[in-house]
């Protein structure tokens, strides 16, 4: 096979039209300070028209498509994490972007440390953030770290997992949302444990409602 033995870190972005700040986030994926590790993105894109596919071929990124039809959080990640050659997968959204550049290091730390397989990180409101929405992050996504934390609550907008945890677990393909709590679930049953990094933050710009999100978040914290 063609593995890069190079690559340590693979960032896996989930793309429909996130031209918007995809550019910020390749930029500032580039800019981390990761010491020896190799880094790679892949990007699973479900059809964007908006310039996102010119901006990932720009920045060098490995590109693989899923029909629209066929999507699924869980199946376009699991597209992009099968192809990803890194030990460890970083999952991130296409409109979050890194708050500074020690976040890829330390939201992988934990990882390298062997003391938890699945990680997830702070998210920081955006540009239109507004102060009741921000509340909401700081609930979710409070200031201190939590390793390992307790429950499964976790978020693929800003995570991390082990790709030989992934091999054996993988994320559920049929369910609408929520592949990251349940993936969570299924791998602390089976013995493994998940972790909050506070010390990782994103800024989150949204482009959904905060209505939906709040709703989201607490169906999710359910």
């Amino acid at each position: 096979s063609n593995y890069n033995t190079d690559v340590h870190i693979s960032v896996v972005i989930r793309t429909l039209n996130e031209a918007q700040y995809l550019g910020q986030l390749l930029e500032a994926i580039h800019t981390q300070d990761i010491g020896p590790l190799g880094v790679e993105v892949v990007i699973v894109d479900s059809g964007s028209t908006d310039g996102t596919l010119e901006i990932a071929e720009r920045f060098g990124c490995r590109v693989e498509h899923i029909n629209r039809r066929e999507f699924s959080f869980g199946r376009s990640l699991n597209i992009g994490c099968d192809v990803a050659q890194g030990e460890y997968l970083v999952i991130t959204s296409g409109h979050c972007v890194p708050v500074d550049n020690q976040w890829l290091k330390n939201l992988i730390a934990p990882l390298t440390e062997k003391t938890v397989s699945y990680v997830y990180g702070r998210q920081i409101g955006g540009d239109n953030t507004q102060f009741s929405e921000a509340r909401i992050f700081e609930k979710y996504f409070p200031e201190i770290s939590y390793i390992p934390q307790q429950g499964f609550f976790c978020n693929n907008a800003n995570s991390a997992i082990l790709k030989s945890v992934w091999q054996k677990h993988s994320f559920d393909e049929e369910l609408t949302g929520l592949e990251d709590m349940a993936l969570a679930k299924v791998i602390v049953e089976a013995g493994h444990k998940v972790g909050y990094v506070a010390e990782a933050p994103v800024f989150h710009h949204h482009d959904e409602s905060w209505a939906s999100v709040r709703r989201r978040f607490e169906r999710e914290a359910l």
